[in-house]
């Protein structure tokens, strides 16, 4: 099959490998789309994100067809459409013709959309949902989103507007993330532009001069310094990053909050595999039922060394403005 690999001198090749076989729980799925991710481009440069490299072929969520089974798989069959979030959990990553995951990790895809929005949901909706779960937040609450704009706070917004909550305040940098918010619901007077306004006295005013019941953080370094202040005391704080400053912990830890860690990676470390398909299962019959709509994509190109380079930068650039980048593999 062909793949994409990240060499020792970290730059992609595309390259022919073997096709992977899957075990007796497992199934091989020939890949449609492929979907990026900010921890893609983080696991080429930061060495706290390096350890996540279980393959050189990255890319940790996928739609594809089943195309084999093992001994022991019970729920698919082959020519079953599904999606997962793979994370490092298959045999290889996702910016490659073929995988093998476990069957506990996958769900059949929603017949209402493509393959290419089906692989982009794993990541950032797996993302979002638990972060809307921990919060426990009540329509009351007011709640404040560093980063609404991108993948996750695309979806974290669909089921914050699903579930009717509207005391919410977002920050968006550009003309296209303000638009895009726009086009999910959000009401221009919602939106916190961080490059022509002061966020935390913007952020004050508009919640009535009052703290925050809960501050949701899909940005971290400078801002988490802004949206810790913004919090109140015993309030909630949900860190999506792992990118606190010593600044914004010192403040958390000076107002006794609650911070939620949000990592799908844990639930893989410990094997925990019906958190991905509740999670995914949840997020496909949303969709599947029009309650929430599936992530707004751009899909960037074909398999090739060339397309994994540009999609990286567009996200190390932080420009997709609200859509998900998606890659495609194979014709369906």
């Amino acid at each position: 099959m062909k793949a994409v690999i990240l060499q020792e001198n970290r730059e992609f090749k595309l390259v022919t490998v073997a096709i992977p076989q899957p075990e007796p729980n497992q199934i091989q799925v020939k890949i449609t789309a492929s979907g990026f991710n900010p921890i893609d481009y983080q696991m080429t440069e930061n060495d706290s994100e390096r350890k996540l490299i279980h393959s050189p072929i990255l890319g940790r969520e996928f739609s594809g067809i089943i195309t084999a089974i093992g001994t022991e798989v019970t729920e698919f069959k082959i020519g079953d459409a599904v999606f997962s979030g793979s994370g490092s959990m298959g045999s290889n990553g996702t910016y490659a013709e073929y995988i093998y995951v476990p069957e506990e990790i996958s769900v059949k895809k929603p017949q209402n959309i493509s393959f290419e929005e089906a692989a982009g949901i794993p990541s950032a909706g797996l993302t979002a949902l638990q972060s809307f779960k921990r919060m426990n937040a009540s329509a009351a609450d007011s709640i404040f989103i560093t980063g609404a704009a991108g993948g996750v706070g695309n979806m974290f917004i669909k089921l914050l507007t699903a579930n009717s909550f509207k005391k919410f305040w977002v920050t968006a940098g550009n003309n296209e993330s303000i638009a895009s918010l726009i086009n999910l619901g959000v009401k221009r007077e919602q939106i916190i532009n961080y490059k022509k306004e002061d966020v935390y006295e913007t952020a004050l005013s508009l919640n009535q001069n009052k703290k925050f019941d809960i501050v949701v953080d899909l940005v971290g370094n400078s801002i988490a310094d802004i949206a810790t202040r913004l919090l109140k005391i015993n309030g909630t704080y949900i860190d999506v990053t792992n990118f606190l400053t010593a600044e914004s912990r010192s403040i958390l830890f000076s107002k006794g909050a609650a911070i939620y860690n949000i990592s799908n990676y844990a639930y893989g470390i410990e094997k925990q595999y019906e958190y991905y398909k509740n999670g995914l299962s949840e997020l496909s019959y949303l969709i599947e039922n029009e309650i929430i709509s599936p992530p707004n994509i751009s899909v960037i190109g074909e398999l090739n060394a060339e397309i994994v380079n540009k999609a990286l930068a567009v996200l190390r650039e932080n420009k997709t403005y609200g859509r998900k980048l998606i890659m495609k593999i194979n014709k369906e």
